[in-house]
């Protein structure tokens, strides 16, 4: 927000992750949270500061502030636990949102070369959220976002989608190999907060793959312990 208050005719998501520091998909993920909050807008490919901004200085800027903070901080936190890229996702209004990521220049996200929105059935993030919908939801997503392999080792079709989707049940870690992306594979877990469809995934390049299990353990060893600042997450 900082980077994009120094431009007042806006700049756009590259310059903006350059002046911050940050890896090119990680500011994607927050450029794109902020719009949706309202914080940022978007307008013919760059940024400005958007009307929630006047809350912040209006007085309710501190106790978001915070709350933003302790997100950040318990995703570093998981992040630096483990070595690797930590995403936190929810299921919202009938679509995929990557809420939080945390990563590092040597550990960096995946890149997000095909809408995680549009690809659920192909990472593990998706697949993870998909199997915690009742059948109804699950349909419906399938058919505003229909199955289609993106790699050789991407789901086949919708039917394969499902009868994977039925048989890994709801509540257990889900492994993704090079579905989404070749040369990366992902785990994700489901974050169990009321009736919210929420997971917390990671990623280690293929050649670290024997990294990914131990990774997840850790993760579900934390879930308990960041409930309560991923709740931030969750309600907005």
């Amino acid at each position: 927000m900082e980077s994009a208050g120094a431009h007042p005719n806006g700049a756009p998501a590259k310059q903006l992750a350059r002046e911050a520091g940050l890896p090119l998909p990680t500011a994607y993920h927050l450029l794109r949270t902020l719009t949706h909050e309202g914080y940022l807008r978007r307008e013919k490919g760059v940024f400005f500061l958007g009307e929630a901004v006047d809350r912040l200085v209006s007085g309710e800027g501190p106790g978001i502030g915070r709350a933003r903070r302790t997100v950040a901080e318990s995703m570093e936190h998981c992040r630096d636990l483990i070595g690797a890229p930590v995403y936190f996702a929810i299921y919202r209004e009938g679509e995929i949102e990557i809420v939080a990521v945390a990563d590092s220049p040597a550990a960096p996200a995946v890149a997000e070369w095909a809408d995680f929105r549009e690809t659920g059935h192909a990472h593990a993030i998706g697949q993870c959220l998909l199997s915690q919908l009742d059948e109804a939801a699950r349909q419906d997503h399938l058919d505003r976002h229909p199955v289609g392999p993106l790699t050789p080792y991407s789901v086949a079709d919708r039917r394969a989608l499902l009868s994977r989707l039925g048989a890994m049940g709801r509540t257990g870690p889900v492994l993704e190999r090079q579905e989404y992306v070749l040369g990366q594979v992902c785990a994700a877990v489901p974050v169990a907060h009321g009736p919210t469809v929420a997971a917390l995934a990671t990623s280690v390049p293929l050649h670290q793959e024997r990294k990914l299990l131990p990774n997840v353990e850790r993760l579900c060893k934390e879930i308990g312990n960041l409930i309560g600042s991923l709740e931030f997450s969750i309600s907005i």
